[in-house]
């Protein structure tokens, strides 16, 4: 038997997923009462950085009563009526409204990952779920939401928030580009190789200088992953394309190095 929560007994639940704790915290949830904040986002499979990706405590949207106190709760107050979304059938705020909660929690690159998120959706291997919302949601949520804490981080990644990136690094990858004051590469744009015989799609890309930016995620440790890389590479390659590589340390402990690197790249590119 568990007892996640006071009052609350529960058995053979997962304790170290946020879908359970939420299922074990349901039976507390008063009338019109919704899971918010960083807790929706990972209801919603939002990819949040480690400092607020922590399943506990739980974040409850009370609407003009008295805030949710249980232990490992933090309780939140809407003066307004506020609507209420699905998910996995437990009450959450709507997309667009958390993402604005959110927006207090997070630097504004990380918001802006949010949103790609948001708008792309995500895959699974060969399946995938669709958008969630989409940027005209997002940016009505930045209108409505006068004053609010981290509206100005919501204002600045509004405007930079993109279709189609597949993964948080892709996504920070090209924000850091675009920081260091260099054109903003294209996401995953089809690169005809082999005689016009497969079509690639780089992670990012300056198609115009033939540049293909990839990042390299910790699954190519996997041996098959790595044989289809260097195939994909030398395809790249074979068709007049440069390929940067670009590692977890290039992107979080070494990003001046890595903006070299595209940087001497596009001036060795332009003078061909």
């Amino acid at each position: 038997m568990q007892h996640p929560f006071t009052a609350v007994s529960t058995l053979g639940l997962d304790l170290e997923s946020v879908l359970d704790v939420c299922r074990a915290y349901e039976p507390l949830l008063r009338p019109r009462e919704a899971f918010s904040h960083s807790t929706a986002a990972l209801l919603y499979g939002a990819p949040l950085p480690h400092a607020v990706a922590d399943i506990r405590p739980l974040h409850v949207l009370s609407p003009d009563v008295t805030r949710a106190r249980t232990i490992d709760t933090i309780g939140h107050r809407s003066a307004t009526a506020f609507p209420i979304a699905l998910r996995y059938g437990l009450p959450v705020v709507t997309v667009p409204d958390m993402w604005i909660q959110v927006a207090g929690m997070l630097r504004r690159e990380d918001l802006a990952d949010l949103g790609d998120y948001l708008v792309t959706g995500r895959r699974f291997g060969h399946a995938s779920e669709g958008p969630l919302c989409d940027l005209d949601d997002l940016v009505a949520a930045v209108h409505r939401n006068t004053g609010r804490r981290g509206l100005r981080g919501a204002r600045w990644a509004v405007d930079l928030i993109r279709v189609g990136p597949a993964s948080r690094p892709e996504s920070l990858l090209r924000l850091l580009i675009v920081a260091a004051g260099l054109p903003e590469p294209e996401i995953s744009p089809a690169v005809v190789v082999a005689r016009g015989t497969i079509v690639l799609h780089p992670d990012l890309a300056y198609p115009d200088l033939r540049i293909a930016i990839e990042y390299e995620g910790s699954s190519h440790r996997d041996a098959d992953r790595w044989e289809r890389d260097i195939e994909r590479r030398e395809l790249f390659e074979d068709a007049g394309w440069r390929v940067i590589r670009v590692t977890k340390q290039g992107l979080f402990t070494e990003p001046e190095a890595t903006v070299r690197r595209i940087r001497h790249a596009r001036i060795a590119r332009a003078s061909l």
